[in-house]
């Protein structure tokens, strides 16, 4: 009997690595970013081999607060992390990372019949149900933080973490198309991902990921001047080309990019829309500290706005959508939640719409077509003669 070259079409096996899962949309690998808010948003996580964008807000502390819960989250999964920061020291930051909360809210669920209380009788339907699920999920995704407390020493000092100062970012080679300290980090980045096989192109038994955090990219500390050269006509397209060659490195690698920048410093919109299309991700932190909606009632829930510039399109021609793009994020004493906007359903008197408002207040009776017709001068004779025809009463 002649042998057939058929085979039957099997399912791919999925890459298992510690702290990831692959994408229901599209199979992409994803991590968490140490918030579980933000990666249902995004769609599950952050995809590896991206950049998030955050647009830092006026004073930079909710856009720090992110790159802490993305680091403190690789300290928990075992992937290796590389920070770095011109403005503050990267070892004070990974000292101050948040400390988990190793009892996660759901993850252990008990029953009424395992605390020897009496059996509901409102579900006595499901009271034949299997109390284990058949398929239990074995690979933890996502923790939960407590910014009261700070994480044990211990545990951070486990975590395979490279810190890349103000200190270590001189490059001799002053010449050239790009930012000294931008082409120092490059190249360190580069190194860190050969050196630890995070390559796509190294065969490795054992996978990990390498999470990379960038504080505060293109502030004064950085050498940048807003976008411009020196003498203040021409764009500087330093920072442009770094993201750009880093985002064709972590193309080829298991690693995932969060970056910081204070856009509320460049001038012009044109430089940071720029910016915006050489990442994956952006999101763009609105604050309220310092502003008008500070002590506006209807956003007394919240400290600051969360606006989302653009999604990921990987591996596909459409981008995931949440349900809705408004989104507020507060903080709470031991937490950074972000939430979907609820506005207040009715507001008092003093809380009027603001003056700036566009929107002018018209009264019921300008919006009536016909009350306007007949009030306006000009028309006032024709119009009458012609109802006076059709034998239209007022």
């Amino acid at each position: 009997m002649a042998a057939t070259s058929f085979q039957r079409k099997t399912r791919a096996k999925n890459l298992q690595i510690a702290g990831s899962k692959p994408s229901l949309y599209n199979n992409q690998l994803l991590i968490s970013s140490g918030i579980p808010s933000l990666d249902s948003i995004l769609g599950g996580g952050l995809a590896v081999g991206s950049v998030l964008l955050v647009e830092e807000d006026n004073f930079g502390n909710y856009g720090r607060l992110l790159l802490k819960y993305f680091c403190a989250e690789a300290v928990m999964t075992g992937h290796s992390l590389l920070l770095s920061s011109a403005d503050q020291s990267p070892d004070q930051i990974i000292k101050e990372l948040p400390a988990p909360i190793i009892d996660d809210p759901g993850s252990v669920v008990t029953r009424p019949e395992e605390e020897g209380s009496e059996k509901m009788s409102i579900a006595w339907r499901y009271q034949h149900l299997p109390k284990f699920q058949s398929n239990p999920t074995t690979v933890k995704f996502g923790h939960y933080y407590d910014l009261t407390k700070v994480m044990d020493p211990a545990l951070v000092n486990s975590c395979d973490c490279s810190c890349v100062g103000q200190t270590d970012l001189l490059d001799g080679d002053l010449n050239g198309v790009m930012n000294p300290k931008y082409r120092c980090l490059l190249k360190t980045i580069k190194e860190k991902i050969d050196r630890g096989g995070f390559s796509t192109a190294k065969v490795q038994e054992k996978r990990n990921i390498l999470r990379i955090g960038i504080h505060s990219l293109g502030s004064p500390q950085w050498g940048e001047n807003g976008g411009f050269c020196e003498n203040h006509e021409d764009l500087d397209y330093s920072l442009p080309r770094f993201l750009l060659a880093l985002r064709s490195i972590l193309r080829t690698a298991f690693g995932v990019c969060i970056i910081t920048i204070p856009t509320h410093l460049f001038k012009s919109a044109t430089f940071v829309s720029r910016l915006e299309r050489l990442c994956d991700t952006v999101v763009h932190l609105e604050s309220f500290a310092g502003s008008d909606k500070e002590k506006n009632p209807a956003y007394k829930e919240y400290h600051g706005l969360f606006h989302i510039r653009q999604l990921p399109r990987l591996n596909s021609l459409t981008s995931h959508m949440p349900d809705t793009l408004d989104f507020a994020f507060k903080l709470r004493r031991k937490k950074f939640t972000i939430e979907k906007l609820h506005l207040p359903p009715e507001l008092s008197d003093t809380a009027s719409r603001p003056q700036e408002d566009a929107v002018p207040n018209l009264r019921p009776g300008v919006l009536s077509c016909e009350m306007d017709i007949l009030s306006y001068p000009t028309y006032s004779g024709n119009f009458t003669s012609q109802k006076t025809d059709s034998n239209v009463s007022d």
